[in-house]
């Protein structure tokens, strides 16, 4: 069984490689040794140092619904295929065929996850608020913490969103604002603003938020990562409260954020840059551009657009797109 040899240090950088051409086997686990690490490979590859490995770790499979379910076949081809883990929660989708057996699909993810202790079936988001309908079907507790990039987010489930979708945009935006004033239009319970505070260390960030509950969580969180020094929580509507002319950086992770661009781009110094975020049918994916140049020129600014990208499917031929904007 072959493996790449890789340092420590480089290891994660080599596993996403491998991952990309296809090469990592996922039934090996990686096994250190001293200061290098093997990663498993499916097929030998040109690049890296290959070893023969002499005691491969093997993962043992994992069950699966279908496997712990005493159901009925026609019924066991209905079954999700993922689910999301938030903290110790477990948040699962249904079709309307199989909620009948929502109790006992609770219990058979709870068996699949020692460590969780309460399963919530969703029926989607609602509202200005984006806040989620659940029931629960497993379990009692709804409220966690959930680790994500270093950073704790404490919420409950019941009743805040959060999204692991755009882990990535997350990532990239805590790379970015060192020693800038930043605001966050819609913050929610930290989503962009803590990984930011805790890894790229603005001077300063105001997170704006509507929403009392999330508004509470977000409080704690800044508590729980100790970033109180950086983090200015700030309450109420982003029409009404978003500071005016103070911004280096203005992130609007809100998919209908186009009514709030001119208080986004009033927020800016010239110069600085907007994080713009929108949910567009791929028939009119030039319209978040359209939007934030016609609101900067209305106002007597100028939009530069430094970047398009799209994050995922956010429902069938609708993507959630985000436009890097530098507002003079």
């Amino acid at each position: 069984m072959k493996a790449v040899l890789a340092r420590v240090e480089e290891a994660e950088s080599v596993r996403q490689k491998l991952l990309l051409e296809d090469a990592l086997d996922k039934t090996r686990k990686l096994v250190r040794k001293e200061s290098f690490v093997e990663i498993p490979i499916k097929f030998d590859i040109k690049g890296f140092t290959l070893v023969e490995q002499e005691a491969p770790s093997l993962y043992i499979p994992k069950k699966t619904l279908s496997d712990i379910l005493d159901i009925p076949e026609s019924e066991k081809k209905l079954l999700p295929s993922g689910w999301q883990v938030l903290g110790d929660i477990v948040i699962v989708t249904l079709k309307k065929e199989l909620e009948h057996r929502k109790a006992e699909i609770g219990d058979a993810l709870l068996s699949l996850y020692p460590g969780c202790r309460t399963v919530l079936l969703d029926r989607g988001i609602t509202g200005l608020m984006r806040q989620p309908t659940r029931e629960i079907i497993a379990g009692e507790n709804t409220e966690t913490i959930h680790k994500e990039n270093g950073c704790l987010f404490k919420l409950d489930a019941m009743r805040i969103m959060f999204s692991q979708g755009n882990l990535a945009e997350k990532k990239r935006m805590s790379r970015l604002g060192k020693g800038e004033v930043v605001v966050d239009m819609f913050a929610g319970i930290g989503y962009f603003s803590i990984p930011m505070a805790v890894h790229s260390k603005p001077w300063k960030i105001f997170a704006v938020e509507i929403n009392p509950e999330a508004f509470v969580y977000l409080k704690e969180n800044i508590r729980l990562n100790k970033i109180g020094a950086i983090i200015e929580p700030v309450a109420g509507d982003c029409a009404k409260v978003t500071p005016r002319g103070i911004a280096d950086r203005v992130l609007m992770g809100y998919l209908d954020a186009h009514l709030y661009l001119e208080q986004g781009i009033c927020a800016l110094l010239p110069g600085g840059i907007l994080h713009y975020h929108e949910a567009v049918p791929e028939a009119v994916e030039s319209r978040p551009v359209e939007r934030i140049i016609e609101a900067s020129g209305k106002l007597g600014r100028s939009a530069e657009i430094i970047g398009v990208r799209r994050i995922k499917k956010y429902s069938p031929g609708v993507w959630h797109v985000v436009v890097d904007a530098r507002i003079g």
